[in-house]
């Protein structure tokens, strides 16, 4: 990189920069920071060591909110990883119009949280939504989606199943990436269409399934406060509570944001463990292109 580059580099990178270290470093330092303290939000932070993190564990509801949030972690998580891959496949063939059907299928991820909260409010409806009118039609059983504690979070993971549009773009683009000349030679050896999958396929895309379910697990932890707030407020009986909202109920509702910062703080790293856990079961998997290639 020549040095008339590196400052037109740097220039382009510094409000993205200021805004990461702004909106993202510096909270997450506050919130560690508060993580030790007796705070209410009103009066001065008092330290009190990891107090906070013994108090937790006396917490009624954390042990609620952890068991969801693991049960929608693996429920959400290979639902959108086998569809976003089904997706990819069926649409890196050239077909007429597939286009307009990859914009349909990346339009539910750029839709805001609280609309697409409140559309599936509508949808899930068990008197007058159009899943279960459809589901009466064809004969099949209607369950009270947001109403029953045992269906509270498959609609949620089904909720999150449509937002698949950012994976299915980046195994479309993990596609692309494959050589042509990999489907060839399997061709002329006379490989079926299973195993030109199983050999090539799956092996190549190794790496991009590994980033996506260690991007998923990290979203599907943190993201699901808006559409349990919204749609059912932790119900029925707790049973959409996650962490998120727990967070938000010992913070805002009962005013201790050291003990909620602390929960932030768990939060983070348990992400951070469920990441390695999904890294370590993925680990040697797939075939390396450039070593295939050698």
């Amino acid at each position: 990189m020549t040095r008339l580059r590196r400052p037109a580099l740097f220039a382009l990178l510094a409000p993205y920069l200021l805004g990461i270290f702004l909106l993202v470093v510096l909270p997450s330092l506050v919130t560690l920071l508060i993580a030790f303290t007796r705070y209410n939000g009103m009066g001065t932070p008092v330290w009190v060591g990891a107090q906070n993190f013994q108090l937790l564990r006396r917490e009624p509801l954390l042990g609620v909110a952890l068991a969801n949030s693991y049960r929608f972690i693996l429920l959400a998580v290979p639902m959108r990883l086998l569809g976003a891959l089904g997706l990819a496949l069926f649409f890196n063939r050239p077909l007429p119009g597939s286009a307009w059907y990859r914009a349909a299928v990346y339009l539910p991820t750029v839709i805001p949280d609280v609309a697409y909260a409140l559309l599936w409010t509508w949808i899930f409806n068990p008197i007058y939504g159009p899943l279960n009118q459809v589901l009466g039609a064809l004969g099949l059983p209607t369950p009270g989606w947001l109403t029953d504690g045992r269906w509270g979070i498959p609609a949620m993971a089904l909720m999150a199943f449509f937002q698949l549009g950012e994976g299915f773009v980046i195994l479309l683009a993990g596609l692309r990436h494959i050589s042509k000349d990999y489907y060839e030679a399997a061709q002329v050896d006379g490989a079926s269409g299973w195993q030109v999958f199983l050999r090539i396929t799956l092996p190549l895309l190794t790496p991009w399934l590994v980033l996506l379910s260690v991007r998923d697990v990290v979203l599907s932890f943190q993201n699901t406060f808006t559409p349990a707030y919204i749609m059912t407020g932790g119900g029925p009986y707790y049973a959409t509570l996650f962490v998120p909202m727990l967070i938000q109920e010992i913070s805002f509702d009962g005013m201790r944001f050291g003990e909620g910062a602390a929960l932030t703080v768990l939060v983070f790293v348990v992400t951070v463990l469920l990441s390695l856990v999904v890294f370590s079961l993925f680990e040697g998997w797939g075939i390396d292109e450039d070593q295939a290639a050698g």
